[in-house]
């Protein structure tokens, strides 16, 4: 990436200390309860790994909000607070990531309006919408690209209106393969000179396998309105919001804390109508994700909940055990290959109803990914037959 775009150090996966993620979890929030900020406050500073604690940091994408808390709220006594070096650390990753969302941010905005130009409906989420209405500074939200929704049709039209100003895709599709990834896909993401992977292009919420069928025709009828790079632009309902990242994180397995900060931040200061959020929930069989979401921002950051989330949470008794096995691999930092048949597995674990569980394993059989397009080049006159390349690979997997 060239010196237009501040680079975002690359995370690991090595194994977590016990202590350094625990302090962590304390401080991934804008306003902290008093019980965290005591916790802060009276941490013995000088018993931690603090390469360990900066490298998860980086890892769950809680680095800026981290560095904001040590630097405003840990007690310095006794040679025990926090030392010079990693001050200048910490102050040095919140301003680069500041730049970065910066950059993000003014090019957000020149996006939109020329999607504005062209009369193409888009709308932006996550990125500099989110870090700029949950935690009221850019600076605090780190992310590595811009994220627009758009409906499948409008593709082809925001495609060659990104390519006007700068972005081409990432992959090199052929016309027949980008249709048939139109229907059985949800993203595509584009390239300029200021890097890879800046843009993506998402018709879908998730992959069609997940059969979860939120509309997004529906998300841009309910859309909202809020400033980002002094440019007024269009946003999710703080309902769509939620739920949205609720499925972002069970997608991802919770695995980094970003994204149960991000749920949390929403619970705090959004004003959520719980009863709409219940009965969408309910009606795309969601509402265990939205239970586990609830719970592991309540057990792992420790943050309130709203008597309502409460309810959510005690509505399926299969909630806490999924959890706490959640919140286990979490603090362990395990990962994931997600195209294994263990995270088809969890996946399925949660969907609550029989009917989405069986939606769900159909669609997974019968629905080519990438990697299965990738696999075999086909004429598209036989592309149904990329059905059966999928269910080779996946016995595959299953044998292996």
């Amino acid at each position: 990436m060239t010196e237009l775009l501040p680079q975002s150090p690359m995370s690991s996966t090595a194994p977590q200390k016990d202590d350094e993620f625990v302090l962590l979890c304390t401080l991934a929030g804008t306003e902290l309860a008093p019980e965290r900020l005591d916790r802060i406050a009276n941490w013995n500073l000088s018993t931690l790994d603090w390469s360990e604690l900066l490298r998860l940091a980086e890892h769950h994408g809680v680095l800026p909000l981290a560095a904001r808390n040590l630097i405003e709220h840990a007690r310095v006594e006794h040679g025990r607070g926090l030392p010079p070096e990693i001050e200048r650390s910490l102050r040095s990753a919140y301003e680069a990531n500041l730049r970065r969302s910066l950059w993000f941010t003014v090019e957000l905005a020149r996006i939109m309006q020329h999607f504005e130009h062209r009369q193409l409906r888009a709308l932006p989420y996550k990125g500099p919408v989110l870090a700029q209405s949950l935690y009221l500074d850019l600076g605090l939200r780190s992310f590595s690209d811009l994220d627009f929704l758009i409906s499948p049709a409008a593709f082809e039209p925001a495609k060659q209106a990104l390519a006007e100003i700068g972005y081409r895709p990432s992959a090199d599709l052929t016309s027949a393969v980008e249709r048939l990834w139109l229907r059985t896909g949800y993203e595509r993401s584009f390239d300029s000179t200021a890097g890879k992977h800046l843009v993506e292009l998402q018709w879908a919420l998730l992959p069609h396998f997940y059969a979860v069928d939120l509309g997004l025709e529906d998300l841009l009828a309910r859309a909202g309105r809020t400033v980002a790079g002094g440019c007024e632009v269009p946003c999710l309902s703080p309902v769509d919001s939620l739920l949205v990242l609720c499925l972002h994180a069970a997608k991802h397995l919770w695995t980094r804390l970003i994204w149960l900060s991000d749920i949390a931040e929403t619970l705090r200061t959004e004003t959520i109508d719980y009863s709409l959020v219940f009965s969408q929930a309910r009606a795309l069989g969601i509402a265990r994700i939205l239970g586990v979401s609830f719970w592991l921002v309540k057990n792992v950051l420790r943050a309130e909940l709203s008597k309502p989330a409460e309810e959510m949470i005690a509505a399926d008794p299969r909630v806490p055990a999924l959890g706490s096995e959640f919140a286990e691999r979490l603090a362990r930092g395990a990962a994931y290959d997600f195209e294994s048949t263990e995270y088809f597995r969890l996946i399925l674990k949660l969907r609550e109803r029989r009917g989405d569980r069986l939606r769900y394993l159909w669609r997974l059989v019968w629905t080519p990914g990438a990697g299965d397009i990738a696999a075999v080049r086909l004429p598209e006159a036989l592309f149904p037959l990329y059905r059966f390349v999928r269910i080779g690979r996946l016995m595959r997997k299953l044998l292996w």
